[in-house]
């Protein structure tokens, strides 16, 4: 049971790692990709449209800032992942 939790806890990270990378160019995915980027965007978009209301982008610059939300999903993942060890 625990592996498959493992298992499942990975996939999510390597999704978000991969959804946040492909997002600006999701539309010149082929179509072979484009089924599994549409997954994770149904999966990751009403997660982080909840976490955007709660953590405000952070200012790291002049008109620069970092989006926090996807930050603390991956934060949330990783304590899961930790916890699935125990």
């Amino acid at each position: 049971m625990y592996f498959i939790l493992w298992s499942i806890l990975n996939l999510l990270i390597i999704g978000l790692f991969l959804y946040s990378k492909l997002l600006p160019y999701k539309d010149r995915l082929d179509t072979r990709y484009k089924g599994t980027f549409e997954f994770f965007s149904k999966l990751f978009n009403p997660i982080l449209n909840f976490l955007r209301s709660v953590f405000k982008p952070f200012q790291v610059g002049t008109g620069l800032s970092v989006d926090m939300s996807q930050i603390v999903l991956l934060i949330v993942l990783l304590l899961l992942l930790g916890a699935t060890r125990f």
